[in-house]
């Protein structure tokens, strides 16, 4: 079968690469650094300055963001701390990297995401200081109101981290009317981001962390090397101890080797400078579906201003059904996501089947159909056309 008659695929999101992105990772591949390099500040400047962040922390990838958060945050194995069980498993994950407790709370069942009153209710079942930290999680693109949670965490004595990885340009409105974007660092201590190649930003893998904590940088910034400074002023060691030469340097924490390259740096430079292009892509993409599938046997998702549509995720009652039909079509639906507390690993801390009602419940319905910026009208035409076509026998029989 040759190029020209390949059968073509619709998949529930794909990179979209351009000459000019091409052209500046080539550039970098022509230049003196591959790692280590000018592109890694020049990137992380760009991105803080787009969420609205002071500080940027470019990283391998989104697990490795979220890993360092949690060690900059000093989780340890006396951490308990609250996620959402409809998320990616590197959410709840890093917190058992460095040893801490995992704890769910159920989700709102209109917006999906965390609800921050099953938390407030775990939370009062424990003395003050019992949990650690919070993590709510943007899912599919709508941003949690982090200013109510916030003032939660505060009230308990918790941290807050982010993870706005489905979010870059999302916001939520404040308590003032003040839209507030993603990441930006005004009420969670820490956020993270990914750069996976269904993201808004492409990068192949990558990660980033913006904060407004200065102490919170430094030390991720430490920790992102091994826990190595090169940088005299930080010296630990006594005068005497230290070579006078250039090539002294301290590793001063455990740290990691989650350094993200120059090459995949430029490339993340590129991929922003479209960014707002694309997220209006997606919101243009996402009302199509609203209006085909409004009234129908297709629950659409609550439909937000500041939703940055990394996911579309209907709920319909014969998922798998509809699921095969559209690979049948060439349609490649997803799952987003097979609840954390269902998973093997979890259950062995005694998590079971009717813990959250609600995640449980939207996991049976949910189905994320084809969203990315560069889905043409006349796929997603085809997408909707199969979708109603799958459910017409239904409609006809109640008719």
């Amino acid at each position: 079968m040759s190029s020209e008659e390949k059968i073509k695929t619709i998949p529930y999101g794909r990179q979209t690469i351009t000459d000019a992105d091409i052209e500046a990772v080539v550039s970098v591949l022509k230049s003196d650094f591959l790692t280590q390099g000018p592109s890694i500040a020049e990137f992380e400047t760009k991105f803080a300055a787009y969420v609205g962040a002071k500080y940027a922390v470019a990283l391998a990838n989104g697990t490795a963001a979220l890993h360092l958060c949690a060690m900059a945050l000093d989780v340890n194995k006396t951490s308990r701390v609250i996620t959402t069980p409809i998320t990616f498993a590197a959410s709840a994950n890093c917190v058992r990297y460095c040893g801490g407790e995992v704890h769910f709370a159920d989700i709102d069942p209109a917006t999906f995401l965390l609800d921050i009153n099953k938390v407030r209710e775990l939370l009062q079942k424990h003395p003050k200081g019992y949990f650690s930290g919070i993590i709510p999680v943007d899912f599919s693109g709508n941003a949690v109101n982090l200013e109510a949670f916030r003032k939660l965490a505060d009230d308990y004595g918790c941290w807050l981290i982010e993870d706005a990885c489905h979010a870059p340009g999302g916001y939520f409105t404040d308590s003032n009317n003040i839209e507030q974007k993603c990441g930006n660092g005004v009420f969670a201590d820490l956020a993270i981001f990914s750069f996976h190649p269904v993201k808004h930003i492409a990068t192949g893998e990558g990660g980033m962390i913006t904060t407004n904590d200065k102490a919170l940088y430094d030390k991720l910034i430490l920790l992102r090397t091994h826990g190595i400074t090169k940088e005299s002023s930080k010296f630990q060691n006594q005068p005497d101890e230290v070579a006078q030469g250039g090539w002294y340097y301290e590793m001063q924490e455990l740290g990691y080797n989650y350094r993200l390259t120059d090459f995949q740096a430029a490339l993340g430079i590129s991929q922003l400078t479209r960014a707002d292009k694309n997220l209006e892509r997606r919101r243009t993409l996402a009302l199509q579906y609203d209006i085909a599938f409004k009234g129908g046997f297709i629950l659409p998702p609550l439909s937000t201003p500041g939703n940055a549509y990394h996911l579309y995720v209907i709920q319909v009652s014969r998922r798998l059904e509809l699921y095969n039909y559209l690979r049948g079509n060439n349609i490649f639906a997803q799952v987003h996501y097979v609840p954390c507390h269902l998973m093997p690993y979890y259950k062995q801390f005694g998590f079971k089947k009717g813990d959250f009602p609600n995640a449980e419940n939207y996991y049976d319905k949910c189905l994320s159909i084809p969203m990315y910026h560069s889905l043409s009208d006349e796929d997603q035409s085809f997408v909707i056309k199969t979708i109603l076509e799958f459910h017409k026998p239904i409609i006809t029989s109640y008719t």
